[in-house]
């Protein structure tokens, strides 16, 4: 699998292998859940909606609108599309979140519908993976198609490039689990203050001439600090920064 381009850098872009694919979900799952099956179906504290699955994929209610993206729905259709079979109190063609706080969905959490929903997640990690995988394949595309500015588009290209191919797997782990963790960065509005945190600005800020993936992590260090500062100070965002930086750290093991 991958993650073919028709762009001048990426000629020398490794192939996932099945073992490498594996590994890659293993690690976002450690990521999100430490690898704690019960942790596949959680609301944060500070978050308005619940996180599920080895990526945490947000789920609205109905009517609830938010600037973050939301995953959830977009995952069942795609399990489904390979097959899957779907708990049957999900099966509907839009399915919204039946949970109106974390409270509610807290007391819910030994219920007969949530256990199910662990199970069903728990025996469909490889499906998750590769809908991240699938996520992530169109987001090089998206961003070039959002930059104006020719020379930035070269720029940022050349840079996903190098990244991708540096320290098989690591670098394109890297590239797929923050397009995923924190988005593409085109949507203008999951911003604080006009401002975003995805790939998009991470490639820009990221200094072309250190190595890839050491310059990809300080960049996207800078990036989550900035978010933290134009966050709104409700949200409180710095008490997640320091957990970002551990898992942007382990792209960078060896």
């Amino acid at each position: 699998m991958l993650l073919g381009s028709t762009g001048v850098y990426s000629a020398n872009i490794p192939v996932l292998e099945k073992e490498q694919i594996n590994w890659l979900g293993e690690q976002i799952f450690t990521n999100e859940c430490n690898q704690d099956p019960a942790c596949l179906t959680a609301w944060n504290e500070g978050e308005d909606f619940p996180s599920l699955g080895i990526g945490h994929f947000i789920w609205y209610q109905a009517g609830q609108q938010e600037i973050f993206r939301e995953g959830f729905p977009d995952l069942l259709q795609f399990l489904a599309n390979e097959g899957a079979d779907i708990p049957l109190w999900l099966k509907t063609s839009n399915p919204e979140s039946p949970w109106p706080d974390r409270n509610t969905f807290l007391a819910d959490m030994e219920s007969d519908r949530m256990q199910m929903l662990r199970t069903f997640l728990l025996e469909n990690t490889a499906g998750q993976t590769a809908f991240i995988i699938s996520r992530y394949e169109d987001a090089l595309e998206d961003i070039l198609k959002s930059i104006e500015i020719p020379e930035d588009r070269d720029s940022i290209e050349k840079k996903f490039y190098r990244v991708a191919s540096t320290n098989p797997p690591h670098g394109i782990y890297a590239l797929i689990d923050y397009n995923h963790f924190k988005g593409s960065g085109i949507s203008s509005e999951e911003t604080y203050q006009g401002i975003g945190w995805g790939l998009k600005q991470v490639l820009l800020e990221m200094e072309e001439e250190e190595d890839a993936l050491i310059a990809f992590v300080n960049a996207a260090r800078q990036i989550l600090a900035r978010r933290v500062d134009n966050a709104p100070p409700e949200r409180n965002e710095s008490r997640w920064l320091n957990g970002w930086y551990n898992r942007l750290n382990t792209y960078l093991a060896k």
